[in-house]
């Protein structure tokens, strides 16, 4: 195995480290007091058009598309992506600026890989180009989501049409006014096999009958602009030319979709957990407590050295599932995503966990990031399929493996 990055991925690495060290890092506070003021809510940071033109400029742009998919992909691999995906991970809103914020990185790779080149042409370019924000509509609240086999919004047709009627929520970056499509998860037939009843179709964000519930509050925060929300759909209507690959693909398109996005966000965890590591280390070290500093105190140079080890074991078995996603595809390296799934989220919150704890008082203020990070990484542990499913369909894999091993 080879354990360095190959030249290319180096010079990225410097170069996106650079960027973020002289654009964002300076930008973080005027960031977050833009998205904390109510008065600012569903309106997007004034300067993030700016800074996406600078990315652009410098060649870090749309990094996360697969080298598979051809004229719209920059070429690398996920493992030239995977320290990339790190470094912006440890600002999560840096993630727009390079264009490769979820959802719209899932939606691209949908419309890139199963799209005509008529909804291409309509909707991946301008996502291509960073001109429109996207949102992904698959979990409903009436049926447990994480089976996806469960999902009951109607998709019907009519003529030359489909008419959509249902409920979503949780759907991130649809209070962004920039957003102006929407992927739709949806039954065409009840009556089909399991894993055919489900399609994905197109809707343009402003087609009537989509009607925002409400906002969605996630541990105190709106998550301005993008948010989360419930959804009723009524009768919605589009052309059956919106429909992706054709009725009954709906299942497999959902699971193609997952699978670098579970990955995208472990990247950005262990980033997360670098930083906070590195945020940990520098306050023990200047903070003194009964006469002696923090970093001195045996319990804290053991968590210090705990999380170290935590990262880096992450920090490897994701680049082992970004290697073998390369190698042998997604669904060849579907145990190891599982696994860098369960264990990424829960790696990140135990060594921020210690981070707040070696703070004090302001381990949970908004004077360091790390409380961010901690309510960011528990909610990833149910995004993109809690633990449990994880673990259970792992845990059979290997069973099942492990039958005829000798």
């Amino acid at each position: 195995m080879n354990f360095e990055h190959d030249e290319k991925t180096k010079v990225l690495i410097a170069k996106l480290q650079a960027f973020m060290d002289a654009h964002v890092y300076p930008n973080e506070q005027d960031h977050y007091d833009w998205v904390t003021n109510h008065a600012n809510l569903w309106k997007p940071w004034p300067k993030i058009e700016e800074l996406k033109e600078k990315a652009r400029a410098e060649g870090l742009w749309n990094l996360f598309l697969p080298e598979e998919y051809g004229e719209f992909s920059p070429g690398l691999t996920n493992l030239e992506y995977a320290p990339l995906a790190e470094i912006m991970g440890r600002v999560p809103w840096s993630s727009e600026i390079f264009n490769c914020s979820a959802p719209d990185t899932g939606n691209m790779e949908v419309l890139a890989k199963f799209g005509t080149p008529a909804q291409q042409k309509q909707w991946l370019q301008p996502l291509l180009n960073g001109e429109i924000r996207s949102a992904y509509l698959m979990t409903e609240p009436q049926v447990a989501s994480s089976d996806a086999t469960n999902i009951e919004t109607e998709i019907r047709e009519d003529g030359d049409d489909y008419v959509i009627n249902g409920r979503k929520w949780w759907i991130s970056g649809i209070m962004d006014p920039r957003c102006k499509l929407l992927l739709l998860m949806g039954k065409t037939d009840p009556n089909a096999p399991r894993h055919k009843q489900q399609s994905t179709i197109i809707i343009p964000r402003e087609t009537p009958g989509i009607h925002i519930v409400r906002n969605q509050v996630v541990f105190g925060s709106h998550n301005s602009p993008g948010g989360e929300a419930e959804l009723r759909l009524e009768n919605v209507r589009v052309p059956k030319s919106n429909i992706i690959m054709g009725a009954g693909k709906g299942f497999e398109i959902a699971q193609g979709r997952l699978g670098p996005g579970r990955i995208h966000h472990c990247m950005r965890s262990i980033g997360q957990a670098q930083r906070a590591l590195e945020i940990m280390a520098r306050r023990v070290e200047n903070r003194v407590a009964f006469g002696k500093k923090l970093s001195d105190q045996s319990s804290i140079r053991q968590d210090i050295a705990r999380s170290w080890c935590e990262i880096e074991q992450a920090r490897l078995l994701t680049l082992k599932a970004a290697d073998a996603m390369d190698r042998y595809g997604n669904k060849e390296a579907r145990d190891i995503i599982a696994a860098i799934k369960i264990v990424a989220p829960q790696m990140a919150q135990t060594v921020m966990d210690r981070a707040i704890q070696a703070h004090g008082g302001m381990g949970v203020s908004a004077d360091t990031p790390i409380a961010g990070f901690f309510t960011l990484n528990r909610f990833l542990r149910i995004a993109d399929g809690p633990d449990e499913v994880h673990m259970s369909q792992l845990g059979k894999l290997k069973i099942a493996e492990y039958q005829n091993a000798k």
